[in-house]
C-alpha cells in the first residue's frame, strides 16, 4: 500500500477545493493535500517526463528539414516552426507561472512575447529557443523550495500536481501534432526507426 501513496495523493488533489489566491503564495486549503515528500516525488517524476518530452520534440525538430519549417497542414493552422515555438512559449510562460514565478526578465509581457516567438522560423533559431525555454522551465521546477510545492498558485490556482498533469498532457498533445506534421512531410520520428 505504501508504494501507492503518491498516486492516492495525486487523486486526492483533484478532489480538494481550490480557493482564489491574490498573491503567488500557496493556498492553505490545498496545502494539506500533498506533504512535502510526496510533492517532491511528483515534481521529480514531472521533470523526468519533461525531459523525455523535450528530447522527442527536439529530435523531431532536428529531423524535419529546414525547408519544411514553413509547412502547415491547412490555412489558419500553425506551421512546423509555429508549433515548435508554441511549445517554447509554454516552457517560458505556463510552467513558471504555475509555480508563482515569472518568465525570464528578457521574455517581456506574454501578450507581446508569445506572438514574437511564433515568428521565429529559422531552424537553428527555433532549436536554440526550444533549448533556452526548456532550460528555464526545468530550472524553475527543479529549484523551487520543496515546502512550497504543496500549495496552489496564481494565475490558475493550480496545485503542483494539477499543473504538471496539465502541462505534460498539453505537451503530449503537441508532440502528437508534431509527429503528424513530421510524417506529413516524409519524416519518420527518430525513435520509431
Amino acid at each position: 500500500m505504501r508504494r501507492f501513496a503518491p498516486a492516492l495523493m495525486l487523486v486526492a488533489s483533484f478532489a480538494a477545493p481550490a480557493t482564489a489566491s491574490a498573491q503567488a503564495t500557496p493556498v492553505t486549503s490545498v496545502a494539506n493535500v500533498l506533504d512535502v515528500k510526496a510533492a517532491t516525488y511528483v515534481r521529480d517524476q514531472y521533470l523526468t517526463e519533461l525531459d523525455s518530452l523535450h528530447s522527442k520534440i527536439v529530435a523531431l525538430a532536428n529531423a524535419i528539414p529546414a525547408e519544411k519549417y514553413a509547412w502547415r497542414p491547412a490555412e489558419g493552422v500553425r506551421s512546423v516552426s509555429e508549433a515548435l515555438m508554441h511549445v517554447a512559449s509554454e516552457y517560458y510562460f505556463f510552467a513558471p507561472r504555475s509555480l508563482g514565478a515569472n518568465p525570464p526578465a528578457d521574455f517581456g509581457p506574454p501578450r507581446e512575447s508569445l506572438p514574437k516567438l511564433e515568428k521565429i522560423t529559422d531552424k537553428t533559431a527555433v532549436l536554440a529557443e526550444l533549448d533556452k525555454a526548456w532550460t528555464h522551465c526545468r530550472g524553475q521546477f527543479a529549484s523551487v523550495d520543496p515546502a512550497q510545492l504543496t500549495g496552489a498558485y496564481k494565475p490558475w490556482n493550480m496545485t503542483l500536481v494539477q499543473s504538471t498533469l496539465a502541462m505534460t498532457g498539453d505537451l503530449h498533445e503537441h508532440l502528437g501534432q508534431l509527429i503528424a506534421y513530421a510524417r506529413s512531410v516524409g519524416v519518420t520520428p527518430p525513435w520509431s526507426k
